[in-house]
């Protein structure tokens, strides 16, 4: 009885419950559907969170073909300094003086660098310790760059939304995702300052303009905490600090005078100010440097402008307001003027710096400051580097400042200035590419959205236009008698007829710019150039950008790849088979690596904020043996280091760059003459060089038994291929020095100096 009631139930159950589960289902589902706005939202989360993996994952290459290593030269330090932040807190890190770089000099870190970086990796190290995640300080240094990155995809958009629309947004987050001028900096190793120092300046810049837009405290309170975090991360605050004052000048010029205009600066520029000044290696230049005046200056006008309006409202007079008027702006010229002239003559304010000379006229630092001159991604921007950094932006970017000028803005006149300034300040400096990279990211952007909206506009109009002739039929035939006819008078006997429709088809024709057809096909051709840009920026992230510097590769003899690893072997070295004492002779590319990873003390490195000693150093390299171990011996030096290519090809090597070691140290010593290392004005190594550049320190040390190998098949013994001529001095002798160390491939070559003879 039990068991044949046990079906029943179930049989019974199971018909009652059936209904009720699809009523629920069908409810369900109708409770998924969406409405537009909905959708909308859901659709551009979707898109902003798959390119906020794409930037993240794109930049990634170079932890995949190689492994997490740190990149460059200037990320050893930023690695060395925020290890030490981390193991021994933040205040033992800003009163660190650092004896191991500038031998005999020293340096004073809290003193001599921008922190944001450091603080930043820190931060994030602990914050995943804390949250149990074990991991090394190092991992967290290389993907530092790529997680900003992403973050600027978020900025991205906000910034493009409110110069245009939400779909301008979307564009500038993808296309400032993959772009190779902003991957440059930012792949996982590249541990510098541009790394966190772009998604700063991009924020900063979209937080000021929003304050201009809203006139609100809280967002002209952001835009100075940004402002904050990139005058700690990275120099380049500069531009910031002179592009805004410029825009509100702009504006005040054209009558866009606003109190909107007067809260967001004001509020930035004391706020950024005042927090700017707590970063000691900034300290008081917002106040007395030349390159901050410009600011100061838009400040006190701002006031003026503010002063002049009360009293046009107090008085209520036009000619007396006029006299008022000539008086004030007359006497606030002169006497802002007097006040520079004297500030410049006593000194309280300085001059601009070699840098910012360098940015106005590119010949100066050739002239004036070899040093700056001589750092490769200081030179002049060549126009296949645009586009090889911008691919199709290039053209975009025109298109862009066209739309742009045709819906002006506060908005949309800032972003002109940005991306007009940052193109001329990119064409004379290689580095800020990276600077310029947002703004034609932002700009193409616009002109992007703005022609996808338009042609999509056309052909889904027309469209329409035709369905409803055939619907509607006579409504149409009226609605198009009405709006196209050359004629006021309409035969309605003619309406019904099939040839009504022929004629609205035609007439909706002659309307348009162009049929449905042809936007159809510019719109394929607008997306077959974006993938092309994005097949680009794939390719050039992967050969190009995500090779660290410290391992070389190159394709083999059978089309297999060969990794160079001379720098870590020659490091390694030092560190294990050098007193923990000794100090190294370099030139000042090397010493942070030299420092970071050998563990030991160098003469000169990449700060070079001392010429002299440097150009001691560049005397010691183009001197003869005799002269340099003199030199030497008064530095304490106990080892050299030379970087050579010869066997390998590498051309980055110190021959190449020893003409900047002559200039350099001739610019201090005049004993150093660049035209003795000259033959005609030519620079050679081979048997036509010149007698004292066969027989100068830098020589001997690269070409020391050179002359006995050889390097390519075919060629006599001392092919240099780096060069491709034969070495002109094979016999190379030393004295004074003698070969400790030289790595496999010959890229790296240390030699010791020896202690000198007794003397009786």
């Amino acid at each position: 009885m039990g068991s044949g009631s046990s079906p029943t139930m179930s049989s019974s159950t199971t018909t009652t419950l059936k209904p009720d589960t699809s009523i629920f289902s069908h409810n369900f589902i109708k409770t998924l559907k969406l409405k537009t706005k909905q959708q909308e939202l859901l659709l551009r989360v979707t898109i902003l969170t798959l390119v906020y993996i794409l930037a993240f994952i794109t930049r990634l290459f170079s932890v995949l073909r190689y492994e997490s290593m740190i990149h460059e030269f200037d990320p050893y330090f930023n690695y060395r300094t925020t290890l030490y932040l981390t193991k021994n807190g933040f205040y033992d890190f800003w009163n660190w003086f650092d004896f191991e770089s500038w031998y005999p000099l020293g340096r004073i870190i809290g003193g001599t660098l921008y922190p944001g970086l450091m603080v930043t990796a820190a931060v994030i190290y602990w914050t995943l310790r804390f949250l149990r995640f074990a991991v090394h300080i190092r991992e967290v240094c290389v993907l530092t760059a790529p997680f900003f990155a992403s973050n600027t995809t978020l900025v991205a958009y906000f910034f493009g939304k409110e110069i245009w629309d939400s779909g301008a947004g979307l564009v500038a987050a993808a296309l400032i995702a993959i772009c190779p001028g902003y991957i440059s900096r930012s792949v996982a190793g590249s541990y510098d300052n541009e790394g966190v120092a772009i998604f700063a300046l991009l924020l900063t810049f979209y937080l000021f303009v929003k304050a201009v837009n809203t006139g609100s405290l809280a967002w002209s309170l952001g835009a100075a905490f940004g402002y904050f975090y990139m005058v700690s991360a990275w120099g380049g605050y500069v531009f910031i600090i002179n592009l805004i004052p410029l825009y509100v000048l702009v504006l005040l010029i054209i009558g866009r005078y606003s109190m909107r205009l007067y809260v967001a600066y004001n509020c930035t520029y004391i706020i950024g100010m005042l927090l700017a000044m707590q970063i000691q290696f900034v300290g008081f230049q917002h106040v007395q440097s030349g390159e901050h005046m410009a600011a100061m200056g838009v400040f006190f006008l701002m006031q003026v402008f503010y002063f002049v309006g009360w009293v046009k409202h107090l008085l209520n007079n036009a000619k007396l307001f006029e006299v008022f008027l000539k008086i004030t702006l007359t006497s606030t010229i002169g006497l802002g003027g007097i006040a520079f002239g004297l500030g410049m003559a006593s000194g309280y304010i300085s001059p601009w710096t070699g840098r910012f000379y360098s940015l106005l006229d590119p010949t100066y630092a050739k002239d004036h400051i070899p040093i700056i001159a001589s750092v490769s991604e200081h030179q002049p921007t060549a126009w296949s580097s645009f586009m090889f950094d911008f691919h199709i932006l290039l053209f975009l970017f025109p298109a862009g400042l066209y739309f742009c000028f045709k819906r002006l803005s506060d908005t949309t006149i800032f972003i002109v200035m940005y991306g007009l300034t940052s193109m001329y300040f990119a064409s004379v400096m290689v580095r800020l590419i990276l600077v310029a990279t947002p703004a034609v990211c932002l700009i193409s952007a616009v002109a992007v959205s703005a022609t996808i909206k338009n042609l999509t506009s056309v052909i889904r109009t027309k469209s329409k236009a035709i369905y409803t002739g055939v619907a509607k039929g006579t409504a149409s035939a009226k609605a198009s008698s009405k709006d196209h006819s050359p004629s006021p008078v309409v035969d309605r006997r003619n309406l019904d007829r099939p040839k009504t429709f022929v004629l609205e088809k035609t007439l909706f024709d002659q309307s348009l710019p162009f049929g449905r057809n042809v936007a159809a096909a510019l719109l394929l051709g607008a997306l077959y150039l974006l993938s092309r840009y994005a097949i680009h920026c794939t390719w050039v992230t992967s050969e190009a950008y995500s090779s660290p510097s410290i391992v070389l590769s190159a394709r083999g003899a059978n089309g297999g790849r060969v990794i160079f690893d001379d720098y870590r072997e020659a490091y390694f070295w030092l560190r294990q088979n050098t007193p923990p004492d000794a100090k190294v002779m370099s030139w000042w590319d090397y010493g942070y690596q030299i420092t970071a990873m050998g563990n030991r003390t160098v003469i000169v490195d990449n700060n070079t904020w001392n010429n002299t000693h440097i150009a001691t150093v560049g005397r010691a390299m183009s001197s003869y043996e005799d002269e340099a171990y003199e030199i030497m011996r008064s530095l304490d030096v106990d080892y050299v280091l030379v970087v050579f290519g010869g066997v390998t090809g590498y051309s980055s090597d110190d021959i190449n760059k020893f003409l900047w070691m002559v200039r350099i140290g001739g610019g201090v010593f005049p004993v150093i003459k660049e035209p003795d290392y000259l033959v005609n004005g030519e620079y050679r190594v081979d048997k036509g060089a010149a007698p004292k550049m066969l027989n100068c320190l830098m020589y001997k040390l690269s070409y020391y038994r050179f002359g006995e190998l050889s390097t390519e098949y075919g060629k006599p013994p001392g092919y240099d291929r780096a060069r491709g001529v034969e070495i002109g001095n094979k016999d190379v002798k030393l004295e004074h020095l003698e070969e400790a160390f030289t790595t496999s491939n010959w890229i790296v070559r240390i030699y010791k100096v020896k202690p000198p003879n007794n003397r009786w």
